[in-house]
């Protein structure tokens, strides 16, 4: 009992240090952003009212959406956007354009989570040192180029791995959360009536009283939920059960503390209204403040850089990104790896986002439009899981879902309104990889129909070559091929170049599935062609890492031994050849050939060993 108690703490330390530093470190420019846009006029009953709205938000957003209803919706215990694509998927598998539309959906919400993870850096590390201001103006030459050492710092530790820092990711953050709840005390205790705010009448009243300025300033209020998406990413990590009990017991009540607190300093102060969570704090807390600030955004920054790499890992094995390289920086924690080309590429985007818009203010305006349209796609998506996964009845399944729909298209909208002054930026970013993924996606079933059109039928193929058999030489060959039941084109090289065909000839397609895990007891399957030639498939989640030598581990026995220092892996290295006529516009087939030609090679993303692997070239038109 002890020991399940010690272990719930340890997953909710980790879960305060993961999930929530975005959400933590929202009040460090949440109610600037709202009372500084110039839109509210600055009354008691509007600090209220504003105070009241962000409480409701926490509650109906976080508490409810995410926290009670969304955190069900697990896919073998996984979390996340691409995780809820998966579910909303296999729901409607037998409505196949539903299926294409949601897909669709799914996967452009996935691509939002770049612009997401460009902004969020951006402006969470900006807004934290920009505390230095407050200390002396003298400093505000040195806010971005501070920031951006920073930010590289943060990058460059990547390839490194994160689990010697990681151990103190969840104790920083948890002080971070005791010292702005105790920054908020400190001063309710003068204004103690601030805490009436948590009535929704001062809410409801607000929006009565003042409904377009309600619109306009959702756009900023949104703030005050950025990162709830990572509450259902991290799902998988953590658990329901820590997440949950980190939200209730200290992340909401320390954020409640903490935005009333900005409110009570309001009404005793309204000139703190340029920066009021700095102002919140004695002249001798300034320092030690900033830097804890900064520590706090930069595990907030963390935690996105490694949602980042798992999510493109996840993507690419759904298809819809070129194999990349992977490091796995654990020898214990296979989920923990860095990918090269993701950090270097976010890099550059922060550092484009800090420089061109310079402020923290600024990057608000910017920021909003991809994590609400986020938010309605994870609604929409819910919908169809408890509709037509969990068979709900459909006027239970739009009371569940319709509230948040609306809320969350109010808040997407009010959003648009920033569309001109940044907001362009992350539907820019999340545009351009959505086309990426698309071009992708379709260059592939274009590549695998031109592979099948002029494939061969495998069977009837080895019943021609065994009529007056080749060479049998000692040992395996394992050739790899997009479609079963075909032939590759390695083995027609091999046999046409070498003469020879092994004892024991494995025919071999990697299958990726919608679902998260596919345990070792359905890893393999295994079917006799005769003449010591097996048609295998290998199956694998999205989050599963391809270990290609250790599944076909699991054929022995079956028919087929594979002796490891005997087997030889032939590959097809194909090259693209664009040609005009059906298929993808020009200049899309052009830029899959280049990702098809940049995309790592197979030997290295199924752990193949570098002195087995035999590549084969073939041109292919497509």
């Amino acid at each position: 009992m002890s020991a399940s108690k010690s272990s719930l703490a340890a997953l909710t330390l980790g879960a305060i240090g993961v999930v929530y530093g975005d959400i933590g470190t929202s009040v460090l420019y949440a109610v600037k952003e709202v009372f500084g846009s110039g839109h509210v006029p600055f009354t008691p009953d509007n600090v209220y009212g504003i105070l009241s709205i962000f409480f409701w938000t926490l509650t109906v957003i976080i508490s409810l959406k995410y926290v009670t209803l969304v955190l069900r919706a697990d896919n073998n215990g996984e979390g996340g956007l691409v995780a809820m694509l998966a579910l909303a998927s296999q729901s409607v598998k037998d409505k196949p354009r539903l299926r294409r539309w949601l897909l669709g959906i799914g996967i452009f919400g996935t691509c939002l989570f770049y612009g997401d993870g460009v902004i969020t850096p951006a402006i969470s590390v900006l807004s934290a040192v920009e505390g230095l201001e407050v200390v002396s103006p003298t400093f505000k030459k040195a806010v971005i180029p501070l920031t951006l050492v920073i930010l590289f710092g943060l990058f460059a530790v990547q390839k490194h791995g994160t689990a010697g820092i990681g151990k103190f990711f969840g104790p920083v953050t948890l002080v971070w959360f005791a010292v702005i709840a105790l920054l908020g005390v400190s001063h309710i205790v003068s204004h103690p009536e601030i805490l009436w705010a948590i009535s929704p009448h001062y809410a409801l009243g607000f929006m009565f009283h003042h409904p377009g300025i309600t619109f306009i300033i959702l756009g900023a209020v949104v703030l005050c939920v950025t990162g709830g998406e990572a509450l259902y990413a991290d799902m998988g990590h953590f658990g329901k059960k820590p997440i949950r009990l980190a939200w209730f017991s200290i992340v909401m009540p320390s954020l409640t503390l903490n935005y009333f607190g900005q409110g009570a300093l309001l009404l005793a102060n309204p000139a703190a209204v340029k920066n009021p969570f700095y102002m919140m704090a004695p002249d001798w807390a300034l320092i030690p403040l900033v830097v804890l600030a900064t520590a706090a955004t930069v595990i907030a920054s963390q935690a996105l850089i490694t949602g980042a790499f798992s999510v493109t890992k996840q993507v690419i094995q759904l298809g819809y990104l070129p194999r990349l390289q992977v490091h796995h920086t654990s020898v214990k924690d296979t989920g923990q790896i860095y990918m090269p080309f993701v950090n270097w590429g976010l890099f550059v985007l922060i550092v484009l986002a800090v420089v061109m818009f310079r402020s923290s203010s600024n990057l608000a305006a910017a920021y909003g439009i991809a994590v609400t349209l986020d938010m309605l796609i994870t609604t929409v998506l819910t919908f169809f899981v408890i509709r037509y996964g969990w068979k709900y009845p459909l006027a239970l399944c739009i009371a569940a879902t319709g509230f948040f729909f609306v809320v969350d298209l109010a808040f997407f909208a009010s959003n648009l309104l920033k569309l001109l002054e940044g907001g362009w930026f992350p539907l820019l970013i999340g545009g351009a990889v959505f086309m990426l993924m698309m071009t992708w996606k379709q260059g592939r079933g274009l590549l695998n129909d031109s592979l099948r059109k002029d494939a061969l039928d495998l069977p009837s193929f080895l019943e021609a070559v065994f009529v007056s058999p080749p060479t049998r030489v000692d040992g395996t060959a394992v050739f790899l091929t997009a479609e079963p039941g075909t032939v590759p084109n390695a083995l027609l090289h091999n046999l046409k170049h070498n003469k020879v065909l092994h004892a024991n000839n494995l025919f071999v397609t990697v299958r990726s599935h919608e679902v998260p895990w596919i345990g070792m007891d359905r890893r393999t399957e295994i079917e006799s062609l005769g003449h010591d030639c097996w048609q295998v498939t290998v199956n694998y989640g999205f989050k599963n890492d391809p270990d290609l030598p250790k599944a076909l581990q699991q054929i022995r026995g079956r028919g087929c031994n594979l002796d490891v220092m005997t087997t030889s892996y032939f590959l097809s290295r194909d090259i693209v050849i664009p040609t005009i006529g059906n298929g993808m516009a020009q200049w899309r087939e052009k830029l899959f050939a280049q990702m098809h030609h940049n995309a790592s090679g197979a030997a290295a993303f199924l752990n193949l060993p570098n002195n087995a692997v035999v590549e084969l070239g073939s041109k292919i038109e497509i």
